[in-house]
């Protein structure tokens, strides 16, 4: 092999492990993100019974505004939240190595 494919090879894998590696990070915060979704769903629709469902899931990317600090890299869940009746969307965020979840923003009701 030559020394130019052998440097493609290994940039490709080194970038392959970390498309994974945030990939997985999503996947380990999914439950805490719909647990957040639901308890504020069952909350503001009045509805104990209320089950939440992924609806779809990203990880965000931040820009480096200062390079001696880099923020925490953060997941961006919607989770749609249904029971007693009705139905809602909550934009959910995650940080990584941090203490839980937060639904942002307002919710959308569906009557």
């Amino acid at each position: 092999m030559t020394c130019t494919f052998r440097v493609l090879v290994v940039g490709a894998a080194l970038a392959a492990a970390g498309c994974q590696s945030q990939q997985s990070i999503v996947d380990s915060m999914e439950p805490d993100a719909i647990h957040v979704a639901q308890r504020r769903g069952a909350f503001e629709l009045n509805c104990p019974a209320a089950k939440g469902e992924m609806l779809s899931k990203e990880m965000i990317q931040t820009p480096m505004m200062n390079p001696r600090f880099a923020p925490p890299q953060r997941a961006e869940y919607t989770v749609g939240v249904a029971g007693c009746g009705q139905r809602t969307t909550y934009l959910v965020v995650c940080a990584e190595g941090g203490n839980g979840c937060i639904a942002a923003g307002t919710r959308n009701t569906i009557r």
